[in-house]
């Protein structure tokens, strides 16, 4: 019997050069868990966007600035937190129905469609994200 990893801790910055190298370790974490493989490639989706909107909104662009990732295993609950030392400022909800072909606010949706919750936790210096989906 295999056991699942419990948890997986990455420190990076926000450059968009490592974004391939945190999908590809979120991939091999959500696979030792049991995530099928159009569960996986939603979740490092979701992780891909967020992480890209990190650095836009967050970080101004900036490509030097602290990230971290925190993904976690029990009872079937994956949770992923992302720590940024940014602007502090939660993205507002775009309306379901907008527009995808019009530029912006489709990483945001893609969270609240492919995770079972997000929360956006502002810290004094800077905000926590965190999502969860169920096995």
């Amino acid at each position: 019997m295999t056991v699942a990893p419990r948890e997986l801790r990455l420190r990076m910055t926000s450059d968009p050069a490592n974004l391939a190298s945190v999908r590809r370790e979120v991939e091999a974490f959500t696979a030792a868990c049991g995530f099928p493989d159009p569960a996986r490639g939603e979740i490092v989706l979701v992780v891909n966007e967020a992480l890209a909107n990190i650095t836009r909104h967050a970080y101004g662009g900036a490509h030097d600035r602290p990230v971290e990732l925190v993904a976690t295993f029990e009872h079937g609950l994956l949770r992923i937190t992302l720590r940024d030392w940014g602007c502090g400022e939660a993205p507002a909800r775009r309306a379901v129905d907008h527009d995808p072909l019009q530029p912006g606010g489709v990483g945001l949706i893609c969270l609240h469609r492919l995770m079972d919750t997000i929360r956006f936790t502002p810290q004094s210096d800077g905000m926590l994200l965190t999502m969860e989906r169920r096995l």
